[in-house]
């Protein structure tokens, strides 16, 4: 977004069909949806999206900056209905299908990745603290080892979810994240 005034509702709505349209384009493997195509599909003129979003980059950015912001907002749910390791477990497991829409956003994504952007940084920054909270409560409820940090574990988490995209990665994936998990918890000192 361009100001940082607030928008009206009628500009608002706009702006979240465009990101909309965008976010359904891209996660669905339309990594080369033009911004005409996205403005078609949210109802709106191109015009309208540029006055919202400098760039077809811009944009993309915004879609994934939103993908990571949502992601990230999981923990204190978890925490909230869940034992911090379950809370952690899930946490992680939501991390691996994370992967999973970037790599259907992957050649969208690699369009900024060239740029001085630091959405990417943001973004690991943000997940790393999301997993630290988990740790934390659970190294806290004795059933998490204390020995680990969350850029560590975000660190891991990252081989575990680069490795090549090919039938059934992600269950793959999705197993090794969970022998991660019982490294995680073997040796935690029960709270007293």
């Amino acid at each position: 977004m361009m100001s940082s005034r607030p928008l009206r509702a009628d500009a608002r709505r706009n702006r979240e069909a465009l990101l909309t349209a965008a976010r359904y384009a891209f996660l669905n493997g339309d990594t080369d949806a033009h911004v005409e195509e996205i403005a078609r599909r949210a109802g709106v003129a191109v015009g309208t999206l540029y006055r919202h979003f400098e760039t077809r980059e811009a944009l993309i950015e915004e879609v994934y900056r939103e993908e990571v912001d949502e992601l990230c907002t999981a923990p204190a749910q978890l925490l909230g209905q869940h034992a911090p390791h379950e809370a952690l477990r899930r946490f992680l497991l939501m991390l691996v299908d994370h992967a999973a829409v970037g790599k259907g956003m992957a050649v969208a994504l690699g369009s900024i990745m060239a740029t001085d952007s630091p959405v990417f940084d943001n973004a690991r920054t943000q997940m790393g603290n999301a997993l630290t909270e988990l740790l934390d409560a659970g190294t806290t409820a004795g059933t998490i080892r204390g020995s680990v940090t969350g850029p560590t574990l975000l660190r891991a988490l990252g081989g575990i979810c680069h490795m090549n995209a090919t039938e059934g990665w992600q269950d793959e994936a999705r197993q090794i994240t969970t022998l991660l998990f019982d490294g995680l918890r073997f040796g935690a000192r029960r709270a007293t």
